[in-house]
């Protein structure tokens, strides 16, 4: 058994997320089950992006109120159009709090509104050699609102960033990206009602 020292407060914060989430989706129920070993037996490395070639990331959807309108960035490195996110950080309380903090940072809007500390998208994608030792992003999504006159900002680690129609995603966008943003709409539909 895991000693609840041995694991970090953000480590210990997605496990219990995990554990209470019920995704509406079977292929995130699989997808679950394969976090929760992974953050199990790895432990520390689970969060830390120096500690393991595979590790969490945070990202964030951030959507209009009305669900009509998805903010996403042409990232650098990968060169497509993605939703924010990054790496969880030593000051981050959890994986959550990651997720939000890039999606200020690399969005460049300051107010967006979280929609709870509860994934929405499990998404495991193996990385190319531009992403340094990094070869396994083990992804945890949320979501924020923003409102669609809310102007984003280009960082650093992004060439643009823009507000979508979800109906109309960029070309640039990667192949499984609009099923990953139907199943985050569906989520969201089912919590909110």
């Amino acid at each position: 058994m895991i000693q609840t020292s041995e694991v970090p407060a953000s480590a210990r914060e997605i496990l219990d997320r995990l554990e209470e989430w019920s995704p509406v989706a079977p292929a995130q129920v699989r997808l679950r089950g394969e976090y929760k070993v992974f953050v199990r037996d790895v432990r520390a490395a689970a969060v830390d992006r120096d500690g393991s070639p595979e590790h969490l990331t945070g990202s964030c959807f951030v959507l209009t109120p009305d669900l009509s309108q998805v903010l996403l960035c042409f990232h650098r490195k990968g060169q497509f159009w993605v939703q924010l996110g990054g790496h969880v950080e030593s000051g981050d309380k959890s994986v959550a709090a990651a997720a939000y903090r890039e999606a200020r940072e690399e969005g460049g809007i300051t107010d967006i509104r979280p929609f709870g500390t509860m994934p929405v998208d499990l998404h495991r994608h193996f990385l190319s050699s531009s992403f340094g030792t990094c070869r396994v992003h083990w992804d945890v999504g949320f979501v924020a609102f923003a409102d669609v006159d809310a102007v984003p900002v280009v960082s650093a680690e992004s060439e643009a960033v823009a507000w979508f129609r979800v109906d109309r995603l960029p070309a640039q966008a990667p192949e499984d990206f609009p099923l990953r943003l139907r199943t985050v709409l569906e989520e969201v539909a089912h919590r909110q009602v």
